[in-house]
């Protein structure tokens, strides 16, 4: 059994949804929880400090232990105190579950430019705001584990989401350098891209009745997300730079893949032309390879055009 006894993990988001799973299932494994919620709505309204007590309260009846926290990640003075409040309480940090986070739905002409900030800060500048000091941290201790929650709704596409779905990339792209730098350090980031049945697929569904007779809303039950997120938050992953789809008992890598394409000859200068000419190779996707970092991708070029 994976387990978390003497164990520190933060929880952002863990006062209803999938991030109270989270937190309950952490607990019951041994972990000493963060339960941070703000307690506001869907759209980021207003603020509850019932939300996160509630669940609290849970996990010590069930014999666990835990510990509010109210701040919301929004800001950088929000993240460094949840963060202070792991080690001041507990006295270290080994994970972080970096789930806050808010939704709507607006078609992309009629978003605003604060639609669009209060998105990515909550969910992308939280994101950074959070990990920040707890990379800190982990790299003194020379351990740490991090998981994002991006989204398919990001790297694949949502309509009525191009706000969301930029924050929840951008999660991607953060925790890939987290992971870059932080592995000389014992540090591992991935990302899981959820899919369960929340206030977020409630606002996205329509009609969760009607849903709910087809046996959807069963097989996207959001217990069903928790068993990756735990395993990515524990010692015995060894996975980093990664990002994992949970959806309906699923569970699977999803990757950026980088075709082989069309190389031009060294001494010639490429035009728009030729790229039309050659639009089949450059648009295969296979035979392929999975970069772990931009220099990755430039090395292999230089190699193809005998540049040491």
């Amino acid at each position: 059994m994976i387990d978390f006894t003497d164990r520190v993990v933060v929880v952002t988001g863990a006062g209803r949804g999938l991030g109270r799973l989270y937190a309950l299932e952490l607990a019951r494994r041994g972990a000493s929880v963060v339960v941070n919620d703000l307690g506001g709505s869907m759209g980021g309204d207003g603020a509850d400090s019932s939300i996160a007590d509630l669940v609290v309260d849970e996990i010590t009846a069930a014999g666990g232990v835990a510990v509010a926290s109210h701040d919301s990640v929004d800001s950088p003075a929000g993240g460094e105190a949840i963060i202070a409040t792991a080690v001041e309480r507990f006295g270290r940090l080994d994970a972080v579950i970096s789930n806050a986070g808010i939704f709507n739905s607006i078609a992309f002409e009629d978003i605003s430019a604060d639609d669009w900030r209060r998105m990515l800060r909550v969910h992308l500048d939280g994101g950074f705001y959070l990990s920040q000091p707890a990379y800190r941290i982990m790299a003194k201790q020379g351990y740490g584990r991090f998981v994002f929650v991006s989204s398919s709704g990001g790297m694949f596409g949502q309509p009525l989401e191009a706000h969301y779905a930029a924050a929840k990339a951008g999660l991607v792209g953060l925790s890939n350098v987290i992971a870059i730098e932080g592995a000389a350090h014992g540090i591992a980031s991935n990302t899981v891209l959820p899919f369960g049945f929340s206030r977020m697929v409630t606002d996205t569904v329509g009609d969760p009745e009607a849903v709910e007779k087809t046996g959807f809303l069963q097989a996207i039950r959001p217990e069903l997300v928790v068993p990756m997120v735990v395993y990515l938050a524990s010692r015995d992953c060894e996975l980093t730079h990664q990002n994992y789809s949970a959806c309906a008992g699923r569970f699977a890598r999803v990757f950026i893949g980088l075709g082989h394409g069309w190389l031009a000859e060294a001494d010639d200068l490429p035009t728009a032309d030729d790229i039309a000419a050659n639009l089949a190779r450059v648009a295969a996707t296979d035979p392929f390879t999975v970069p772990g970092s931009i220099f990755e991708e430039v090395f292999g070029v230089c190699d193809r055009l005998g540049i040491a």
